[in-house]
């Protein structure tokens, strides 16, 4: 049996852009029968470190998260400030935007990833670890998003 690349198949987020993240949390919320969860809005730059296509970027986001068993369902709204969430929106509109693994040695899987064609697009930290898009839409027709949270 084949190992993964990153050590994981398990996928343990689909990340979903939207326009309007309370509009669209009260209908996913319905739809699931469950209470419309909390808004968050990510942590601020100096926190987050966020860095987009190698530039330091002052985004941030509203997330809502609806756990479903061993999968989460992530509502992103973006600002305006450049991110692969911004620019994702303005230029496919709302919809998917990532699946995500939890890994273990951040920088060697990004490493890893680039080796095989799939740039960082952005990273950054949040309370509790940290993330990073890779753009695999090339070849797996979708961003991988890669989350490392601290032990």
């Amino acid at each position: 049996m084949k190992t993964s690349l990153l050590g994981t198949k398990t996928i343990t987020q689909i990340g979903i852009l939207v326009h309007d993240i309370e509009k669209t949390g009260q209908a996913y919320a319905e739809f699931f029968g469950v209470e419309k969860p909390q808004i968050f809005v990510t942590d601020a730059p100096d926190i987050a470190r966020t860095e987009y296509r190698g530039e330091r970027s002052e985004a941030r986001a509203k997330l809502a998260f609806f756990d479903m068993g061993s999968l989460q369902l992530e509502l992103i709204e973006p600002d305006r400030n450049p991110s692969t969430w911004r620019e994702h929106l303005d230029k496919y509109g709302e919809g998917p935007h990532h699946i995500a693994f939890v890994v273990d040695g951040m920088k060697e899987k990004i490493s890893l990833m680039e080796g095989r064609g799939m740039p960082l697009l952005q990273k950054g930290e949040y309370t509790g670890g940290r993330y990073a898009y890779l753009d695999s839409s090339r070849e797996l027709k979708v961003i991988i998003e890669l989350l490392e949270n601290d032990r």
